[in-house]
């Protein structure tokens, strides 16, 4: 016996059909999307937030892909507005469910890959105060956060059990000052800078995130320690100097490298100062990228050999902010330039040969 489908009821399982089907590269990228944040959790697989024009103001949209960027699919977006204050709207993945998003002062979080989102609490933290980094890992969430007042600041660590809704100060882990800072970075350990002034800074590092180690600062004094993970057993690090030396627009910076997590790093040849630093990553021990900005460019300042010889891509005269400069694997690195909602736009930026050549990615 066949059974015949009225022509009604056929019309209707027909558009549900289409409905529930996957989007497409072109659906799936809202019109004007503009790039604010991104986060990759391999050399292939990566996320970007960023944001569209609708009702005279931007709306967020999260898109994830698996092929480096060639097809993306549409996740549910953090609700996060883009802050009329220029902050930047981070965006962190520490695995296919697993994600955090800030945009300096509210923090929200996923664990079923963006099918709702849940906020985190930063427990005696009062405003004025910039979440710069968080992260998870070892089953803990650590997050470093800086407060401002009356012409003193202060830095800390501050960490919870992942999934915990609120987090907490970590005794111990603090330093005030004029001006305070702070970076932390994970990835064959965890690694916990903070620093005050140009001129106190301290430095621990851990395997599990639980117990905590005390060591050699990687930067001499004057100068502020951004971390890369470790990489090929490795360690490489960042220092800067004060932003405006030894002229306005640039910064004296070097690498500093440590054989093992907790070694003592020693220094190398200088760096590029053209541009205030923005972000440091590196793809090897002897291959790491340095963002800045000056003059209203970005610069890519990159090397191959350790710090010995560097070249420098020039990206745009956008002049805003470089940020969220990572490499994720296999001499893959990405960087966002500029803003969405600044008259320059946005781009994500994305290099396949360890920062040698860099190139804008398309979103469809």
């Amino acid at each position: 016996m066949i059974m015949r489908i009225p022509a009604l009821l056929a019309s209707v399982l027909t558009l549900l059909a289409v409905s529930g089907s996957p989007a497409t590269a072109e659906t799936a990228v809202p019109s004007g999307f503009r790039p604010a944040s991104t986060s990759w959790t391999g050399p292939d697989t990566g996320y970007v937030l960023g944001y569209s024009p609708c009702a005279k103001s931007w709306c967020p949209a999260l898109l994830g892909t698996t092929d480096g960027g060639t097809r993306w699919r549409r996740l549910g977006a953090p609700p996060m507005s883009l802050p009329d204050n220029h902050n930047h709207v981070a965006l962190t993945f520490v695995g296919e469910r697993v994600a955090y998003v800030s945009d300096g002062v509210h923090v929200r979080t996923t664990r079923d890959g963006g099918a709702s989102w849940h906020p985190v609490g930063l427990a005696g933290a009062r405003e004025p105060y910039y979440l710069s980094k968080i992260t998870e890992t070892a089953g803990r969430v650590f997050a470093v956060l800086t407060t401002y007042g009356e012409g003193r600041g202060s830095t800390r660590l501050y960490s919870g059990a992942a999934g915990s809704p609120v987090l907490v100060p970590v005794p111990g882990f603090a330093v005030g000052g004029g001006i305070s800072y702070g970076d932390l970075a994970v990835g064959g350990g965890l690694q916990v800078a903070l620093g005050a002034d140009y001129g106190t800074e301290k430095y621990w590092t851990s395997r599990d995130g639980v117990r905590f180690t005390p060591a050699e600062p990687p930067c001499p004094a004057g100068s502020v320690a951004s971390l890369a993970g470790v990489r090929d057993r490795q360690v490489v690090a960042l220092c800067s100097s004060s932003p405006g030396s030894p002229q306005p627009g640039s910064t004296e910076r070097e690498l500093g490298h440590a054989a093992k997590l907790g070694g003592t790093f020693s220094g190398g040849d200088a760096a590029p100062f053209a541009g205030i630093t923005q972000g440091f990553a590196a793809a090897s021990p002897a291959a790491a990228t340095v963002a800045a900005e000056g003059g209203g460019t970005g610069f890519l300042h990159s090397t191959a050999d350790g710090g010995r010889t560097w070249t420098t891509s020039v990206l745009s005269d956008r002049g805003l902010s470089l940020t969220d400069l990572d490499f994720p694997g296999r001499g893959t690195g990405v960087v966002v330039d500029g803003q969405p909602d600044a008259d320059g736009g946005s781009a994500l930026y994305r290099t396949t040969d360890g920062g040698h050549n860099w190139r804008v990615l398309r979103f469809g």
